[in-house]
C-alpha cells in the first residue's frame, strides 16, 4: 500500500528508529500492562500481533511518556510507522500535565490498522480509538480505528472509497456524537452503530462476541 496523498514516505532511517523502539518496548510488556490489557478484552496473544509494549527506557523524545502503553501503528507488512501512547494510571492526567493518550511531536494523523483496508471485501469498520480497533478485528471484523474526530482528515475519506458499507462505531457520548455525524456526513456508505451499554470494549466485556455482532447484524 502506498502512502496516502498528504503523507510523506518514511526514510530508512525513521523507520529504523521506529523498529528500535517498538521492540524494545514490546520486549517491555510486565505483568501490570498484561493484566491492563487482559482488563480490556486485548490478551498475550493479541497484544503481541499488535506489537503492544511498555515505554519502560524510554527512546529519545519519548521520556515524557515513560510508563505508558506504546501503540505502534502498522503497515501492511507489520512495519511501524508511527506510534501512539496510552497512561495506564487511574488518575486525573490533566494534573499530571500529560493526556490519556499522547502523539509523537508533529506527527501526520494515521489510520491505524490499514491492512484491514487490504484484507476488507466490501465492508469495513472504524472505530474512535486503537484499542477498541483491536477488540473488532479479534472477531473478525476488517477494521481501521481513528484517535477522535480531530484525528480524521480528508484523505482518510478516500482510503475508505469503494466499500459498500462503512460501519462506525463511535463511543456513546459527546464526542463520539460528532465523530459518527462527521463520519456519515462525509462517506455516502458509512452507518452508524447504536452502542448502548459503553463503547465497543465495555459492549464487549459485558456481552461478549455475541453482542457485537448483533450490532452489525452477523
Amino acid at each position: 500500500m502506498e502512502e496516502p496523498e498528504g503523507l510523506q514516505p518514511l526514510s530508512d532511517s525513521q523507520l529504523e528508529i521506529l523498529e528500535t523502539a517498538t521492540a524494545s518496548y514490546q520486549a517491555s510488556i510486565n505483568a501490570g500492562a498484561a493484566r491492563y490489557l487482559l482488563d480490556r478484552g486485548i490478551d498475550r496473544e493479541l497484544a503481541a500481533t499488535a506489537r503492544l509494549g511498555v515505554v519502560a527506557d524510554p527512546e529519545p523524545g519519548h521520556g515524557h511518556v515513560r510508563g505508558f502503553l506504546s501503540i505502534p501503528y502498522l503497515d501492511p507488512q507489520g512495519r511501524p510507522v508511527s506510534m501512539r501512547f496510552r497512561c495506564m494510571e487511574n488518575h486525573e492526567h490533566r494534573d499530571f500535565h500529560h493526556g490519556k493518550y499522547m502523539s509523537l511531536a508533529g506527527e501526520p494523523s494515521r489510520l491505524y490498522g490499514v491492512e484491514s483496508i487490504v484484507e476488507a471485501d466490501d465492508e469495513i469498520h472504524v472505530t474512535e480509538g486503537e484499542l477498541d480497533r483491536l477488540i473488532l478485528r479479534s472477531l473478525g471484523l476488517p477494521t481501521v480505528g481513528v484517535p477522535g474526530i480531530d484525528a480524521w482528515m480528508p484523505h482518510h475519506r478516500r482510503m475508505l472509497a469503494g466499500f459498500s458499507r462503512v460501519w462506525v462505531w463511535g463511543d456513546p457520548d459527546d464526542a463520539g456524537a460528532k465523530f459518527v455525524s462527521h463520519l456519515t456526513r462525509v462517506i455516502r456508505s458509512a452507518r452508524g452503530v447504536k452502542l448502548r451499554v459503553g463503547d465497543v470494549t465495555d459492549t464487549y466485556l459485558q456481552g461478549g462476541e455475541r453482542a457485537i455482532l448483533e450490532l452489525v447484524g452477523r
